[in-house]
Parts: C-alpha cells; sequence; structure tokens
C-alpha cells in the first residue's frame, strides 16, 4: 500500500485539505493519506488553537472517508520533526511504501529541514504545485533526490487557513471553504473569535 502522510497545522482544516487528500487517492498516486496535525511548539506557528481542538475537526473529516486518517503523533510537549514522522510510519506500517505530501513552497527549502537527506533518500515525496513556484528552478537543487521526488498533476488553489481565521474574526461567513461538521464544531467550541 502507498500510504501519504499530510502534515500541516489544519488551523482550521479546510475543504482543500480534504479535496487535495482525495484527488491524490483517486488519480491513484497513494492508497491512503494520514493527517499529522503539528504540535503546539512548532517554532513556526504561534497562533495555534489547542491540540485537542485541531486533531478533533480533522476527527470529523476522516469519519467520513474510509481512505483518510487522522495521527496524534506530533501532538507531544516537545517539537517532532518531519524525519521522525516518517520513520515512525515506516516503522508502523513496514510492508508499505510510506510517502511525504508536500507543497512547492515547502520543497523550496526542503534541504534546510532537520534530516533532510534522510527524508529526501528514504522516502518519495509528493509535490503539489502553488501558483507562481518555479518548479524547474526547484529541482535543479534537488537532481540527485529527482526519482523520489514526484511532482503530481494536483494544483494547489489558493486557500488559506489564515484566510478562513481573518474571517471568522471579522465575523464574515466562510461556510462555502469548510466542511460543514467543522463549521459547527467553530462555533460550537467559540474558537477563533480573537484577533489573529
Amino acid at each position: 500500500m502507498k500510504i501519504g502522510i499530510f502534515g500541516g497545522s489544519f488551523n482550521p482544516p479546510h475543504k482543500r485539505h480534504i479535496e487535495i487528500a482525495l484527488e491524490l487517492i483517486e488519480k491513484k498516486y497513494i492508497d491512503k493519506v494520514i493527517y499529522v496535525p503539528t504540535g503546539k511548539n512548532y517554532e513556526y506557528k504561534n497562533n495555534l488553537i489547542p491540540d485537542k481542538n485541531r486533531y478533533e475537526m480533522l476527527q470529523l473529516i476522516c469519519n467520513k472517508y474510509s481512505k483518510l486518517e487522522v495521527s496524534n503523533y506530533e501532538l507531544k510537549e516537545k517539537v517532532v520533526y518531519t524525519y521522525q514522522t516518517l520513520a515512525h510510519f515506516k516503522e508502523l506500517y513496514p510492508k508499505d511504501e510510506i510517502y511525504f505530501i508536500c507543497g512547492t513552497d515547502n520543497l523550496s527549502y526542503i534541504e534546510k529541514w532537520k534530516q533532510a537527506e534522510e527524508i529526501l533518500n528514504n522516502y518519495k515525496i509528493l509535490v503539489i504545485k502553488r501558483k507562481g513556484d518555479d518548479i524547474d528552478n526547484i529541482m535543479k537543487k534537488l537532481v540527485v533526490w529527482k526519482k523520489n521526488i514526484i511532482i503530481t498533476d494536483i494544483k494547489m488553489k489558493e486557500l488559506s487557513s489564515t484566510y478562513i481565521r481573518e474571517q471568522l474574526v471579522n465575523r464574515k461567513s466562510i461556510a462555502h471553504l469548510l466542511d460543514p461538521d467543522i463549521s459547527s464544531y467553530i462555533e460550537k467550541k467559540h474558537l477563533y473569535q480573537n484577533e489573529i
């Protein structure tokens, strides 16, 4: 089986997060997707709502689709790095292939990540193109690992969790951008009501 690991803050998870996972499965790049929300101590995100809420929202999505799962592996008191997460799933699924789902924005500096070579040597990277990113230029730096980097034909439509949070703070309707269960959950728990 080909298993795609989809990391991110999912703050909140929106429709595009679901569409990307389902498209990757439908186009047979992978057989299932595991969402791995990043923990609250991730240094590049300082506005995360509690781990529990982001995890529960992803559970609501995964309950609807048999090939989508969520893992709490990175929801720890200490920072968990991508290479550790991938190694964890490789240990969990030794007979399966582990893929890492990555946007061109992240791919552009992947060689600066902790244990980058370990990731690039041992796992397949499924790349989602973002508008305006020069994939040929990015790949020039990563040519050594090109056999492990798969540029998908799935494009990253511009929709960000930041935009959704801003709309929520300003009491604007974003129902069309979220799964209905996520919208209800956010409302019920009074999330994202303060300033960003």
